[in-house]
């Protein structure tokens, strides 16, 4: 008769698991939201086109 193994539990042990928290460290001095980021690249993209078809 061909007994199975009892399947083990394997536990990771507690704790943050290798990971770092770098939202703690954000001591910029220039916030921007993501949406004022894209705007003022598309703003510069709008810009080049105007300056390409002036000149």
């Amino acid at each position: 008769m061909i007994i199975m193994a009892e399947k083990q539990k394997v536990q990771a042990p507690q704790g943050m698991a290798g990971l770092v928290r770098y939202y703690d460290e954000d001591n910029s001095l220039i916030r921007l939201k993501p949406e004022h980021v894209i705007g003022l690249c598309a703003g510069l993209v709008v810009l080049e086109i105007l300056l390409y078809t002036l000149a």
